[in-house]
Order: structure tokens, then sequence, then C-alpha cells
């Protein structure tokens, strides 16, 4: 009997399980499919509808958003109806189900037809297995991209973190009247575009023959000063460092203004502790600010090394990948745009996504654990 009741309890458990998770599946799905339909519908109509412009985008905009917010009430007031237990499983699902078939229509889908692409050749006719990868990680042009994504990802990280800690420690010591002002112009690159920021270190590093007019603001001081212009984006392998250092011209002002933000909230009483015992300034920030504010630093430089490893505006608007600075995403766009070779293109999207995830994972993993602390 004891037995009986105990898989009868088991089984009651299961299926309440089960039972609870459909309805969330279907509460998730709810908003989505009808939304879809929904559209989809006004879509034909107003495909087919003779009405004048002005009409249509207000029809689109009401059936859109106000159908949208309709379905989310409707859904809600439902809800509300239930018991407190279920009232209280299914409400996140009713706003979560949209964004999970968002990422699962605009992330998850598109991976998987990038996968089923990298199995087949050139044209996507023929299956060719693991051949593409086979390319991704012996040919020469991906053995050199992925030399130079290591080097982006050191000086790249380690200057922009190592350049915004240094500078939120100087903001955060300045006279509160300069402070912003000062922090609006370390911060004002970072506003740029990447393309924009190519065009303009362009004329820094532009080369002229010795017998012309040097207008690159690099060789014009080279040349003031006695020296030889040189052709800095040719020169193998220090024209990779230099594209590193518009990114890092960007990236610093991101860095300082996270960092600033973080050493502001170290408590005044345990620097004056640590003063009043005898520790000296450096003593201080290694040993008390460094380590208060380490999941801002881990932080930052995880999101910096995502933005790194898909680093693709600058090399291609600098050099196009050529002379030695060829990176990963740009050997992606070469291949698909230029190759044609789309299975070979694929396969590099697929590697470069499977490098950012282990980042992306643990950079989720510490806002999950500082959000705890908090």
């Amino acid at each position: 009997m004891e037995n009986a009741r105990r898989d009868g309890s088991g089984s009651a458990g299961i299926l309440g399980w089960i039972g609870t998770n459909l309805s969330r599946l279907g509460v998730s799905l709810f908003i989505p499919v009808v939304t879809f339909v929904i559209l989809w519908r006004v879509f034909i109509f107003l495909r087919d509808a003779a009405a004048p412009k002005w009409v249509t985008a207000i029809v689109a905009i009401i059936w859109g958003v106000g159908g949208a917010l309709s379905l989310f009430f409707v859904a809600n007031l439902v809800i509300e109806q239930l018991p407190d237990v279920w009232k209280h499983r299914l409400t996140p699902f009713i706003f979560v189900g949209p964004a999970l078939a968002i990422l699962f229509w605009y992330l998850f889908m598109p991976t998987l037809r990038s996968f089923y692409a990298s199995l087949f050749d050139a044209t996507g006719d023929t299956f060719v297995g693991l051949e593409n990868y086979a390319y991704a990680f012996t040919s020469d042009a991906m053995l050199e991209s992925f030399r130079n994504n290591l080097i982006w990802l050191v000086m790249v990280t380690g200057f922009s973190v190592g350049f915004g800690l240094l500078m939120g420690v100087l903001a955060d010591r300045t006279d509160p009247r300069f402070e912003t002002i000062f922090k609006a112009l370390i911060f004002m690159p970072n506003a740029i575009s990447m393309v924009g920021a190519s065009v303009i270190w362009r004329f820094v590093y532009e080369f002229r023959p010795p017998s012309a007019e040097q207008i690159g603001l690099l060789n014009a001081i080279v040349t003031g000063l006695g020296g030889q212009s040189q052709a800095w984006l040719l020169l193998q392998p220090w024209n990779t460092l230099f594209l590193t250092a518009i990114v890092i011209w960007l990236q610093t002002g991101y860095a300082m203004v996270i960092i600033s933000a973080a050493i502001k909230g170290v408590p005044a009483e345990l620097l004056e502790a640590g003063r009043i015992d005898g520790a000296t300034e450096p003593r201080v920030f290694f040993s008390i600010i460094i380590p208060y504010i380490r999941g801002t630093l881990v932080t930052v430089s995880t999101t910096i090394i995502l933005f790194t490893l898909k680093i693709f505006d600058v090399v291609q608007s600098m050099t196009g990948g050529n002379f030695g600075t060829q990176v990963i995403a740009n050997e992606q766009y070469t291949q698909m745009f230029r190759a044609f070779h789309y299975g070979r293109g694929a396969a590099i999207a697929i590697v470069l996504l499977v490098a950012v995830i282990p980042v992306m994972y643990y950079n989720l993993r510490q806002f999950a654990q500082q959000t705890e602390a908090f």
C-alpha cells in the first residue's frame, strides 16, 4: 500500500510537472503565434488594398502596435482569473514568449542554417562534410586571422581597460567642476562609428612620397623631426598594432565611464581605514580599490573581448584585410562576398560563434553573480 501511494504521488508529481510546463509553453507561444497570424493577415489586406499610403501607414501602426498591446492585455487578464498558484506560474511567460520567439527566429534559426550551409560547397549543391572546417583551421589566411585576432584581444583589451582604469582614477581625483568635461572628452570617441573612426585615423596614417607634402599627422611629425615618412599600414606586423590603436582610442572612454562609476562606489570609510593603518596610496589602490571593483573590471574586459573577437569594420575600412592584417570576421566576408564561397563563409561564421560563446557565458555568469550580490 505504501509503495502504491508513493508510486501514485510520484506519478502525480510527474504529471503535474508536465502539465505546468505545457501550460507555460502554451502561454509563451500564444502571443507570438496570434500576433504573427494577425500581422500576416493585415499584410495581405494592406497589400491588396488600394488605399492611400498614409492610410496604409496608420492602419499598420494601429494593427501592429495596438494589436500586440491588446493581446498582452487580454492574455494577462485571462491569467489573472486563475488561482494564485497558476497565476504566479504563468504570468512571467506571457512576456517571455515574444522574446523567446525573436531569439529563436533571429538567432537560433540562422545559426542552424549557417551550420547546414557550412557542410556544402561554394554553390550549396554538393555535400562536402567537414571540408570547409578543415579549411577554417588549416588555410594560411585563417591561421593569419587567428594570430591577428589574438593580437587584437591582448592589445585592445589590455590597453583599453588599463587606460580606462587610469582615466577613471584620475577623474575621481579631479576637481568636480572639471570632471564632467574631462569624462566627456575621453568618452567622445566612443560615439563615433567604426567607419568614421577609420576615416579619421586614415588621415593620421596617410602616406605621401618623401618629395610631397605630408598631410598625414604621424608622417608630418616624423618628417618634422628629421625622419623619413613611412607607409604605416604596409609595415608588417606593426600595421596590425596601428589598427588596434583605433579601437583602443574608441573603447577607452567606455571602460573609463564604467570603471569610474565602480570606483565611486568604494566606501570612503574603507579607504580612510586603510590610510589610517599606514597604507600608502599605491597600497590602497592595489589592495583595496582593485579587489573591490574586480567584478567590474572582469565585466568590462569580457565585453571588450567579445567586441574585439568580432572586429571587422576597422580592418575592412583601413586595409581590407591585406598586408597581413586579416581577421576572422573579415575573412568570412571575403569568402562569402568576394570569393562567393558560401560554404567556407558559413563555416568561418560558426567557428567565430563557437569562439564567442565561452566568453559570453562567462560574462553572463559574472553579471548574474553581481546581481545576486545586490
